[in-house]
């Protein structure tokens, strides 16, 4: 009796997830310079070209791979309370910062100094999608009257997220969800709105009649 095709759909499906898996597994294993399309082609199961049919080179494979394992933790919530909103999204990207995956992304940080290609990747998949949520939170936010109106938010976002980046790639120590609250408790200092100042009072007596 003759059997039906395998659905082409799910076979594409689980060659994709096969890929992610082996690139994350190999860099892991040997770091990212001696990780090659090609080795993380026989790890999966799939032929070279089919990698590259997907992705434009090894980086690009490896960032989706660490964008896969990062979401939807670090997504951006919105209850109402901006602190609160950064404070959240700011612990789960520290602890994401502390798994076994992130020194990977520290490796393709690394490599990106130098390979065009991955830091475009870099930028594309994992950088500018979350700076675009946040600073969206933030304008919120500003819209609220919760920061202040003349706050720069590009810039905003680079202070919040600086920290958490210098101890990933540097190694100085790892952030806590206590160091995260001082960062903001930090930043917020600066941009809370400012109250309007009262207006002078005139202290001169007054004229006698």
């Amino acid at each position: 009796m003759a059997t039906e095709p395998a659905n082409p759909r799910y076979r594409s499906e689980r060659s994709h997830k096969a890929i992610l898996d082996a690139a994350l597994k190999l860099c892991l294993e040997q770091g990212f310079a001696k990780t090659s399309v090609d080795a993380i082609a026989k790890e999966a199961g799939v032929g070279k070209q089919t990698i590259y049919r997907w992705w434009p080179s090894k980086a690009a494979v490896l960032v989706e791979a660490i964008d896969r394992q990062s979401a939807p933790p670090i997504e951006f919530p919105d209850t109402g309370d901006i602190h609160a909103d950064l404070r959240d999204q700011m612990v789960a990207v520290a602890k994401f910062f502390q798994t076994t995956q992130s020194s990977t992304y520290r490796e393709v940080i690394g490599a990106a100094q130098s390979d065009p290609a991955a830091a475009q990747a870099i930028l594309d998949t994992l950088v500018n999608p979350r700076v675009q949520g946040c600073r969206r939170r933030l304008e919120r936010a500003q819209q609220e009257g919760q920061i202040r109106a003349d706050a720069g938010l590009d810039d905003v976002v680079e202070l919040i997220y600086a920290p958490l980046y210098y101890r990933l790639l540097l190694g100085t120590r790892p952030s806590t969800p206590e160091q995260v609250e001082d960062i903001l408790n930090l930043v917020f200092d600066g941009l809370h709105p400012q109250n309007p100042s009262p207006p002078p009072t005139d202290d001169r007596p007054l004229p006698r009649a």
